[in-house]
């Protein structure tokens, strides 16, 4: 029994010094997370995200980001890294290009190229035929781009890209979700916002200082760019004329337009009569929230093993709002049934429930939601 007791013993004190000692990749920050609004308000609960129709994907999965292109077809990109071509009623579909990365955002500018932030290569440029492929940035002067999450291409052909995370590449550290865990686990805010300029080459930092960077979408009069920053629940009205702007720092051409969102906000995506669609993947958690002030808690979370981590529970939740930020529609379901919302992509009839893993792609008729 002595002998029984002494290994078991040497066991907790072997144990203990694992969970305080053992080294992570991660130097968390302390930070003070803001009380769970919970869904109440404009987000009190509702099922009207449940009963999704569904569009197979031919073994694919994770339609991340849906657009319709200007010749009347829908493209999705999917985990495998190629993006998907068919018609809106899910037939025809083809692989318009295979990026060999994970494209998670996209957007078209005016000679037709597809606009790829691939979260492995960096900002790509994809031919009108998908047959050729040019990388236009995956740096800026020697600093990696090392997560780029979205993408929107601005009337005057400037692109603006999100680099979620300067420490922490999905290349590197198992892929996108492992690296988003990492970044938003460590809250060392090192998000930022990138401008390209296709015409003259150049790339520079527009805005920095972000928790996990991640959907842009653009104003109507093309000045002020919509950042989410899914690590602290907010999304920020940014100026495209911003330069190298540290968001920490109070400025006049930065500002918090929605905060403590009851989810982690994901995608960006401009609809119809001028709402903004923005998917938050999961819901808030108790449990990460109360672990904002304790740093070495969530090291030590990252030495248990990965089932024991605390992630939400699945919980299908979109909204829009408007440039003002005022919340015109709330879509949810509870369930889960359609994992990760990640945002809308609104045409005249459907709204397309995009995802960062269902393996089909929902929809519902624009007819049902009520926008």
């Amino acid at each position: 029994m002595k002998k029984l007791l002494l290994v078991l013993g040497l066991a907790l004190v072997a144990l203990g010094a694992y969970l305080a000692l053992w080294p992570v990749p991660v130097q968390p920050v302390a930070w003070v997370a803001p009380p769970a609004p919970g869904y109440t308000g404009v987000h009190a609960v509702n099922t009207r995200l449940a009963g999704l129709r569904s569009i197979a994907l031919g073994g694919e999965e994770g339609p991340e980001h849906i657009v319709l292109g200007r010749d009347g077809l829908l493209y999705a990109a999917v985990a495998s890294g190629r993006i998907l071509r068919m018609q809106p009623d899910g037939s025809g579909q083809q692989v318009f290009a295979d990026t060999g990365g994970r494209v998670l955002g996209f957007d078209f500018d005016a000679a037709g190229r597809l606009i790829a932030a691939d979260a492995f290569k960096g900002l790509l440029a994809i031919s009108a035929d998908g047959k050729t492929t040019t990388v236009l940035a995956d740096r800026i002067g020697g600093d990696p781009i090392r997560y780029a999450d979205a993408v929107v291409v601005a009337p005057d052909g400037k692109i603006y890209l999100t680099d979620a995370s300067t420490r922490f590449a999905p290349a590197q550290w198992g892929g996108t979700f492992e690296a988003s865990v990492l970044d938003i686990l460590e809250q060392s805010a090192t998000g930022r916002v990138i401008e390209h300029d296709p015409a003259t080459g150049s790339t520079r930092v527009v805005a920095r200082g972000l928790s996990f960077a991640n959907g842009i979408a653009l104003s109507q009069d093309g000045r002020t760019l919509f950042v989410n920053e899914t690590g602290k629940y907010r999304v920020w009205a940014i100026a495209t004329a911003a330069n190298a702007l540290d968001v920490a720092q109070p400025a006049p051409q930065a500002r918090v337009l929605l905060d403590n969102l009851p989810g982690y906000p994901d995608n960006l995506m401009r609809g119809l009569d001028g709402r903004i669609w923005l998917g938050l993947a999961k819901p808030r958690s108790a449990v990460v929230d109360g672990m904002a002030g304790r740093p070495w808690l969530r090291a030590m979370t990252l030495r248990l093993p990965r089932v024991l981590w605390p992630v939400p529970p699945a919980y299908g939740h979109v909204i829009a709002f408007t440039e003002d930020g005022r919340i015109v529609a709330d879509l949810q379901d509870p369930s889960g049934a359609y994992p990760e919302t990640t945002a809308i992509t609104e045409t005249p009839d459907r709204l397309y429930v995009q995802s960062l893993h269902a393996r089909s792609l929902g929809w519902l008729p624009r007819t049902e939601t009520k926008p």
